[in-house]
């Protein structure tokens, strides 16, 4: 099966990766080497989704899927922010 793995945190990374059948979305992660690549990803916090799907790494993999680990988003509020503009 072809799976894409792609991040967007510190750096951005999109791999491809031929993998077997019945293949789970943890696996793929662990072998594609995106771990060693962006050493800031952390999947004990971070969300994981296929296209967009919220997924747990025991989810088994479909043909074509795409794996997202998506990056916390933070947002800071200062004194000046606000939504009356």
């Amino acid at each position: 099966m072809q799976i894409a793995v792609i991040y967007s945190g510190l750096s951005q990374v999109q791999l491809s990766c031929k993998v077997e059948e019945g293949a789970t979305v943890g696996q793929v992660i662990e072998g594609s080497g995106i771990l060693k690549m962006c050493q800031d990803i952390d999947l004990n916090t971070q969300k994981i989704g296929i296209f967009g799907r919220f997924v747990k790494l025991e989810t088994p993999l479909t043909d074509g899927d795409r794996i997202e680990i998506y990056r916390k988003i933070i947002r800071e509020i200062d004194d000046d922010d606000d939504d009356d503009d």
